[in-house]
C-alpha cells in the first residue's frame, strides 16, 4: 500500500527565516526551519524530509511545481547528464538539497510525485502550510533584533 505525504514550504522574506513541514495524517508529521533560506529551498527540503521519514512505497504530493516538475518532466536526468548543470548550462540551484532527494528516490524507486494547487481547501495541504508556516514563525522568533 502506498502512503500518500503532503508537503508544504513557507518563507517569510525570500530570502529569510523559513520553515517545511510533511505530514501523512495529523498525527503524523514533522516540521523544521532554517534562519535565512528561500520558500524554494524550503520545498524541497519538506520533500526531502517527507522521503526519508516515511518508508515504503510513496506519494509526495506538493503544491510547488518546482519539486514535482523536477521528477515528473525528469529534470534531474538532464542535470545529471550535463553535470549538475541546468538547461541554460548553468549550475543548478539548490543542488545541495536536489541531490540527496534525487539520490534517495532513485535508490528507493518506490516515490511518485503528485502536484496539488495550494492555498484551495485542501485539508491535507492547509495542514502542512500551517506546519510549515508555524515552523518558519517559531524560527522568527528566536533571530537576534
Amino acid at each position: 500500500m502506498t502512503t500518500v505525504v503532503y508537503t508544504d514550504g513557507a518563507c517569510s522574506g525570500n530570502p529569510g527565516p523559513g520553515g517545511w513541514a510533511w505530514a501523512t495524517s495529523r498525527e503524523h508529521f514533522a516540521s523544521g526551519a532554517e534562519r535565512h533560506t528561500t520558500n524554494q529551498r524550503m520545498e524541497i527540503r519538506a520533500a526531502l524530509e517527507a522521503v526519508r521519514g516515511n518508508e515504503g512505497p510513496l506519494e509526495v504530493v506538493s503544491d510547488s511545481t518546482y519539486v514535482v516538475n523536477c521528477f515528473k518532466d525528469r529534470w534531474w536526468v538532464g542535470w545529471l547528464k550535463r553535470g549538475w548543470l541546468n538547461s541554460q548550462k548553468k549550475p543548478v540551484a539548490n543542488r545541495d538539497l536536489w541531490e540527496p532527494l534525487i539520490d534517495l528516490v532513485r535508490e528507493r524507486g518506490n516515490v511518485t510525485f503528485r502536484w496539488v494547487k495550494g492555498h484551495s481547501g485542501h485539508p491535507m495541504n492547509d495542514l502542512v502550510d500551517e506546519l510549515a508556516v508555524e515552523a518558519g514563525r517559531e524560527q522568527v522568533g528566536r533571530q537576534q533584533p
